[in-house]
């Protein structure tokens, strides 16, 4: 009978005292905002730590609402945002809480990460055996400098104010001197046909083609 009466007296204390422990509950509410332009965070978690890691999410519109105990601890966390602790208080109006939850911005700096178009380094090896070095300074200016780049470029390119001056200078200089001389007409030059005739019968021969 006794050890009845010392149970029952046990378990009244336990009861009394979990009523007197246990928190009351209370409406947490309110919006998830970014601390330096003040805009809504949408879709931040939140994580009870006190609850053993109960989560709930905001809206689009960084809005939440759910019951939590006072004195809960309450983490809200956010992609690009570092994260934030908030305590409910204890003795609140009307069993709600209503609170704008800031959350500072976070820049996290990644390693650089370089992407290579080999993927072994036995292709690395094939192409860097067969790879065609570029041509340096020197080489290009020794390219551009030959004589049939130079006369290619000179069929191709018109000529600048400066050359065009130099040319009439030089046909004044030629009609200057020659103004009192008369010049041979090339037509009435034997040499000449013999030259021409020569050029022609030489050309024919390397063709194979007879005088018949």
């Amino acid at each position: 009978m006794k050890r009845l009466i010392l149970i029952w007296f046990t378990l009244i204390g336990v009861s009394a005292f979990a009523q007197k422990n246990e928190r009351p509950l209370v409406q947490f509410t309110g919006v998830v905002l970014s601390a330096d332009s003040s805009t809504v965070i949408p879709y931040a978690t939140i994580t009870n730590l006190s609850a053993k890691g109960q989560s709930t999410l905001a809206n689009y519109k960084g809005y939440f609402s759910f019951v939590a105990h006072e004195r809960d601890t309450l983490r809200f966390t956010s992609i690009g945002y570092a994260s934030t602790l908030v305590v409910i208080p204890s003795n609140t109006k009307d069993r709600s809480y209503t609170l704008h939850v800031k959350l500072n911005g976070q820049s996290i700096n990644l390693p650089v990460v370089r992407i290579f178009p080999w993927a072994t380094t036995d292709e690395f090896r094939k192409d860097f055996l067969t790879l065609k070095i570029a041509d340096d300074d020197l080489e290009i200016a020794r390219k551009n400098l030959t004589g049939k780049s130079i006369a290619s470029l000179t069929r191709s390119l018109p000529r600048d104010s400066k050359e065009i001056q130099n040319a009439f200078f030089q046909d004044e200089h030629n009609a200057i001197i020659n103004q009192h001389s008369s010049l041979s007409n090339p037509l009435f030059n034997p040499f000449a046909w013999g030259a021409l005739i020569k050029e022609i019968s030489e050309g024919n021969k390397s063709r194979g083609v007879s005088d018949n």
